[in-house]
């Protein structure tokens, strides 16, 4: 479960202020496959990395009581000089997990054959994300964030990925941010809607839908 109290957070850029969260309170349920939606530039990205906790607030606070992955789909997860051997042998490290294990799973998921042991800098974006969603599903998490990175690959992989978030949402529960209201029909439950710096919770993903579609008429 993850819970925002009065959660606001504002940039400032060359003088202008932008505040892509204004007091916002809200509870992301366990083992709810969430789909956070809202236009581009609301801070959706922003919102999953402040929940990861690699995001600072500007006042308030975010809680969890199970443990929570990393951003998947956020190019700065990896270092750009290190293979994406020894990036998810790094990761397995921080969280605990078998360092081979996880990588013979990752090189079989992300199917990057040789790359998989050359820089992460010489990645294309799809690449640095399937090793990233990789990684996230290969380690047991309580909530997994995930940024729209299951539309990345072909077919065959995008059906690979959906098949296992899914899997892993039989035990646990995610935040997932996207662009597809098809996507989102098919991977979530519940919906939140962000906009203008508030937030907007819903049980039913159609109902979050509807209200983001609306949004967009506008």
């Amino acid at each position: 479960m993850i819970v925002l109290r009065n959660v606001t957070k504002t940039f400032v850029l060359n003088g202008q202020r932008k505040t892509v969260l204004d007091n916002v309170s809200a509870v992301f349920p366990s083992r709810v496959s969430v789909g956070l939606l809202g236009r581009n530039g609301a801070g959706k990205s922003t919102l999953l990395r402040m929940i990861a906790g690699s995001v600072d607030l500007t006042s308030g606070e975010i809680l969890s009581n199970g443990k929570v992955s990393f951003p998947v789909g956020f190019a700065g997860s990896f270092h750009p000089d290190m293979t994406g051997a020894q990036n998810t042998r790094f990761v397995a490290r921080i969280y605990g997990v078998d360092t081979d294990a996880l990588i013979d799973y990752v090189a079989d998921f992300a199917e990057l054959g040789q790359h998989m042991f050359l820089p992460v800098r010489s990645y294309s974006s799809g690449m640095k994300s399937r090793l990233a969603f990789g990684v996230s599903m290969g380690i047991s998490f309580d909530t997994y964030l995930i940024d729209e990175v299951t539309a990345v690959g072909d077919a065959a992989f995008r059906k690979k990925s959906q098949e296992v978030f899914k899997d892993r949402m039989t035990s646990a529960g995610a935040v997932f941010v996207g662009h597809s209201t098809s996507q989102m029909r098919e991977m979530c439950q519940a919906g939140a809607v962000l906009e203008a710096g508030r937030l907007f919770y819903y049980d039913d993903i159609e109902e979050a839908i509807e209200h983001h579609l609306r949004n967009m008429d506008v």
